[in-house]
């Protein structure tokens, strides 16, 4: 856990105590801007409207549940305290306007994702505001979809040559070469008789 151990210590009792809230005094946390969806890079500005003249200090809670101390801005422009009791950061900027201390996240990026909230002392009573979430849309994977049952030709595929037979129409087929035969062979006979005839004929009339 990184930034000011008592600050956080007493962020820590302020969660998990409900007695030191107070319900007197209210902070209210912000985006300066209406943000729709958050980018990579991008300036992310936060507003904090306390009327505490004992200053406010601006914490992030990860997705881990780990605090990290920001910086602390006085009320009494007495100039800002980063982690490590630095007086700037690279990565953040902070200031202060009549009741509101502002906390400006020069480029936003994945470490700086999570929860944001300021947090005040008065009287010996630690408020705090609610938490302001900060993280990149999620994105979702879309499934690859499975694939279709591969058709072979042959097997699974209809051959458009081949020709399914119906039963009744085989059965007329049938019907039609019995007709045939009753048909034909009668008349065959016939002219194998009528043939034989003409050959008696011919052979008496040559005597």
């Amino acid at each position: 856990m990184d930034g000011s151990p008592a600050l956080l210590l007493l962020l820590a009792l302020g969660l998990c105590c409900p007695g030191i809230h107070g319900q007197m005094y209210e902070m209210k946390v912000r985006f300066r801007d209406t943000i729709t969806q958050l980018r990579v890079g991008q300036r992310l500005e936060l507003e904090c409207q306390s009327d505490s003249d004992s200053g406010v200090s601006w914490v992030r809670q990860d997705k881990n549940g780990t605090l990290h101390f920001i910086v602390f801005i006085s009320s009494l422009s007495q100039g800002d305290t980063f982690k490590g009791n630095q007086r700037t950061s690279t990565r953040f900027e902070a200031s202060k306007d009549n009741t509101i201390y502002r906390l400006v996240v020069k480029s936003f990026t994945q470490e700086d994702e999570g929860n944001y909230f300021c947090l005040t002392n008065i009287n010996q009573m630690l408020y705090f505001s609610p938490g302001l979430p900060a993280f990149f849309p999620v994105t979702t994977t879309v499934a690859p979809s499975t694939p279709g049952p591969t058709t072979q030709r042959g097997i699974t595929e209809k051959d458009p040559c081949l020709k399914t037979l119906d039963p009744e129409t085989t059965m007329q087929e049938e019907l039609n070469s019995f007709c045939h035969i009753f048909i034909w062979a009668p008349l065959t006979g016939l002219c194998l008789l009528i043939l034989q005839l003409l050959t008696i004929t011919i052979v008496l009339c040559q005597r």
